[in-house]
């Protein structure tokens, strides 16, 4: 859904099986952050290495709000220790811009063009209220590859994870 956004975004040259770690922040960050951010992201991914190989790796703040790391593995496969070197500097930027990056209880959803988070437990007052229906787009965080990020990262909720995790099947109450 959101494929032609992130086209020139997300590196052409990366296998579409490309392993990917999307990170939501509790909050977007401003110009300033984001530029600085992406500084310490790019000064890690070129530096990344499994088992002293260097990984083709690559990573970004999109959308203000998501870190995306991603890993080419045709060539070297990425460790427990690279995994963990990632997650190092993704707690790194935590402490540094005091954000909480693994809240995985806090939902974003895309209204009338904005980036909106919603706590999971208030998700179902939502959809009861209105606010949000099957169709609202969601962030699905929990995607795995490149080519899961360009045709899965933004989709309509009915089509994420929450399908049989909430009721579609409401008349907002005003």
């Amino acid at each position: 859904m959101i494929a032609k956004e992130l086209v020139g975004l997300i590196p052409a040259n990366f296998s579409d099986g490309s392993r990917v770690w999307v990170y939501q922040s509790s909050r977007a960050f401003i110009e300033k952050e984001a530029n600085e951010v992406n500084e310490q992201l790019e000064q890690f991914y070129t530096q990344w290495q499994a088992h002293g190989e260097p990984v083709k790796g690559w990573a970004r703040l999109l959308f203000n709000q998501f870190v995306v790391v991603m890993a080419d593995e045709t060539d070297v496969t990425v460790s427990g220790c690279s995994t963990d070197s990632s997650v190092r500097v993704i707690k790194s930027l935590e402490r540094q811009y005091d954000v909480n990056f693994f809240d995985r209880m806090m939902l974003t959803f895309l209204r009338n063009g904005k980036a909106d988070m919603l706590p999971f437990n208030q998700v179902q007052y939502a959809l009861d209220r209105g606010l949000i229906n099957k169709d609202t787009p969601i962030f699905n965080n929990v995607v795995e590859t490149k080519q899961e990020l360009l045709e899965n990262w933004l989709v309509p909720m009915h089509q994420s994870w929450l399908n049989g995790r909430v009721n579609f099947d409401v008349t907002p109450q005003s």
